[in-house]
């Protein structure tokens, strides 16, 4: 059987594209910060609460719901375009991802150096051995037999 076709994207998205987005261009050592500034930003913006000029702020304004939701549509963005081997679509939608993300950090009073300590914590950890270690009671809280 032949491999699926990837649909190519529209003559007036790649136009599009071609028009407001340059090259990406990867430094060789990254710019983890950008992390901590955008955070920054949305707090910032949280805190303002200027929704005539802020998606931030607009957004967070909604409420946790539509912060969830947003942040679940563009995971599923993403996960379409990785699953199509689009690879700069799902440069461009794990931006998005991580963004909203933040947002959802934000609302919920989370900082990035709780995650990053979550993340310490597990480091050198399977992750089976993670998941295992897990109390019973996020399963049944959760009511998915996804996690062990």
């Amino acid at each position: 059987m032949p491999p699926p076709t990837l649909r190519k994207p529209s003559k007036a998205l790649r136009n599009a594209e071609s028009r407001h987005l340059a090259p990406l261009d990867v430094p060789a050592s990254g710019d983890i910060q950008v992390l901590a500034r955008l955070w920054n930003t949305i707090e910032g913006r949280r805190t303002a609460g200027d929704t005539t000029i802020s998606h931030s702020a607009r957004l967070l304004a909604r409420g946790t719901a539509k912060v969830a939701q947003k942040l679940g549509e563009e995971a599923v963005e993403c996960v379409i375009e990785a699953t199509q081997g689009n690879r700069a679509a799902t440069v461009l939608e794990s931006a998005d991802l991580v963004y909203h993300l933040l947002v959802l950090w934000v609302d919920a009073g989370i900082r990035p150096e709780e995650v990053w300590a979550e993340l310490v914590r597990r480091e050198g950890i399977s992750g089976i051995a993670e998941k295992a270690a897990r109390p019973k009671g996020i399963v049944r809280a959760a009511q998915t037999t996804k996690l062990p």
